[in-house]
Formats: structure tokens, C-alpha cells, sequence
């Protein structure tokens, strides 16, 4: 059966159903769109909060990659940036032909093309995604850069829907190139306020650390900028320690070593393996990561460095 025409008859398909899947199965829905959405998580110990949510939501979910792709018109394809190529390989071999398959992962221009030669063998049309800041504040809103030969034909099916879409480029890499170097300017800065304003608080300099970053860049309130920060990192350490893998890969790609991506990568990590260890309290609960002031979660980070470890 051929592709509808119309993006509002489509059956659409999630990859990944963490924060990013569930933020886009719920504004779809909301429109009366047939979302269906496959997640490694479901048939685990930690599928309890995706059943719910896909009750709660009226999403369908389903058991395999592949049983996605072969019935979706539109995959979407939101899992952490580690996993790109691994899910474009599952879902080539059952990718309807001319479906459309976006690739919303924060991978290099490397990863982004590798995966686009699997699916568009396939028969299907594969477009290269890239968010260019945080999506909860913007949901199906958020700034997207699309690239790739087929980027034109989606960006002007998926308008309607509510996406926010800009055509970069044919050629692919051109939109995860913007938004890896992007990445290692915002993340990096992310790693280097937690790692300054931590150790300042430990050596009681912080006010005035605070004081002379607010006298050189003035634009930036460098209070809630760092207790943002804080917050964005404990709680989604991980997913941006693999990001900033493949910023430090873009990087190397263009010939260079990564030493501030691959230093960042490692930071980050280092901040999800705390916040797993219960440095800042137990994760999912009420209050995780929500401290208002950042100084709290310094000296929760400072207090757990002291503790032994087992």
C-alpha cells in the first residue's frame, strides 16, 4: 500500500521512547494521529513508566524494531546518540518503501551518512534530524535542521503537524555538523561550570567566581544559567556523555584531536555515574535534579567525594 499523501493519514512510528519519543508520541496524539512507538526497554524491569504513559496517551507499542518499521509511514528514530546506526541496521531490513525515516539522534556527520546509505538501499527516504536546543520548553516545536536529498519532501509534509523544520542541505552531514560543533561549545560549557562553581564552592570563592563571570559576560545570569545547568546534567548525564562521544568523533573527522569534546564526554559520564550512585538523592524521585539554587548540588556532589566508596 502506498505512502498517504497527507502527513495527517500517516502511521507514525518512535524509535525510542524516553523524554524526547514520549514529548513527540504526546503532541501527535493530541492531533489524532496513529503514533506507535518501540522502546529495548519494554519486556524489562523498567517498562512500568512506558506502559503507563502509552495507556495514558493511547499509543500502540510494539515488540520489535522491525515490526515498526514495516508498518510505519514515518519512522522516527529518538534513542541515544550510541544507538543510530544500530537501529537504522534493524529497521533497513523492513522499512517500507518511500517511507520517510528520521534520524533525530545527536550523532557525527560519520554515523548520520552510514545510516542513510542502510535506509535509503532499503527503498525508503531517509532524512538526517538535528535539535538545536532543549526540547521540553519548545515539545514538537523545537528548532529542527533537516539534510539529506529528501529533507525538502519532509519538511514540507511534516509542517502541518507542527514541526519546526528547516532544510540545510541535500547532502547529509551538513545538519549534524552544525549541531555536534554546536554541541561542544554548549555541553562543554555545561562540564565547565558544574567542574568551576563545584570547586569554588569547596575553596568558599563562589560569590566572587559568580561576580567576575557576570562583570565579563553580562548577559548571562550566571545563577540560574548554573543551577540550570547542574540540574539539564544530573539528570541526563548519560545521554549527553554519548552525544558528546559523537561531538568528539565530529571533531576527529575533521582531522583534529578532540581534547575539550572528549574531556567534556568524560565529565559528563562522571556526573551520571554520581547522580546513578545516589550522590543527589534517588533518582525519579519528587525534587531529583530540581534544586533551585545549584549550591545544594555542589555540596551534594562535594559531600559524596568524601564519602568511601564500596
Amino acid at each position: 500500500m502506498p505512502i498517504p499523501a497527507s502527513a495527517q493519514d500517516w502511521h507514525i512510528g518512535l524509535v525510542g521512547y524516553g523524554e524526547v519519543g514520549r514529548i513527540l508520541c504526546e503532541d501527535l496524539r493530541a492531533q489524532g494521529l496513529r503514533v506507535s512507538a518501540y522502546d529495548r526497554k519494554l519486556g524489562g524491569a523498567l517498562q512500568r513508566p512506558l506502559l503507563e504513559h502509552a495507556r495514558a496517551h493511547g499509543v500502540e507499542l510494539l515488540d520489535s524494531h522491525a515490526r515498526l518499521a514495516a508498518t510505519a509511514d514515518f519512522v522516527i528514530s529518538a534513542v541515544t546518540a550510541s544507538q543510530t546506526l544500530d537501529v537504522a541496521r534493524a529497521c533497513a531490513p523492513q522499512v517500507r518503501k518511500e517511507a520517510f525515516y528520521l534520524d533525530f539522534n545527536s550523532a557525527s556527520p560519520g554515523a548520520k551518512q552510514a545510516a542513510g546509505a542502510l535506509i535509503d538501499a532499503a527503498g525508503a527516504r531517509y532524512v538526517e534530524g538535528a535539535v538545536m536546543t532543549s526540547i521540553p520548553p519548545y515539545r514538537i516545536k523545537v528548532p529542527l535542521l533537516l539534510g539529506g536529498a529528501s529533507a525538502r519532501a519532509l519538511a514540507e509534509a511534516i509542517a502541518p503537524l507542527g514541526f519546526v523544520a528547516k532544510v540545510v542541505s541535500d547532502r547529509l552531514g551538513v545538519a549534524s555538523a552544525t549541531k555536534m560543533c554546536r554541541s561542544v561549545m554548549v555541553k562543554g560549557l555545561e562540564a565547565m561550570v558544574i567542574e568551576s562553581f563545584t570547586a569554588a564552592r569547596h575553596y568558599g570563592v563562589e560569590d566572587a567566581v559568580i561576580a567576575s563571570l557576570q562583570e565579563t559576560f553580562p548577559g548571562i545570569d550566571w545563577e540560574k544559567q548554573g543551577a540550570y545547568f547542574f540540574q539539564r546534567v544530573i539528570e541526563h548525564g548519560r545521554r549527553r556523555s554519548e552525544e558528546m562521544h559523537e561531538s568528539a568523533n565530529t571533531v576527529r573527522e575533521a582531522g583534529m584531536p578532540a581534547f575539550s569534546a572528549q574531556g567534556t564526554a568524560e565529565r559528563q559520564a562522571w556526573m551520571a555515574d554520581r547522580a546513578d550512585a545516589g550522590s543527589f538523592g534517588e533518582r525519579g524521585a519528587p525534587g531529583f535534579a530540581r534544586a533551585a539554587d545549584w549550591r545544594a548540588e555542589a555540596d551534594r556532589l562535594l559531600q559524596s567525594l568524601k564519602e568511601p566508596t564500596a
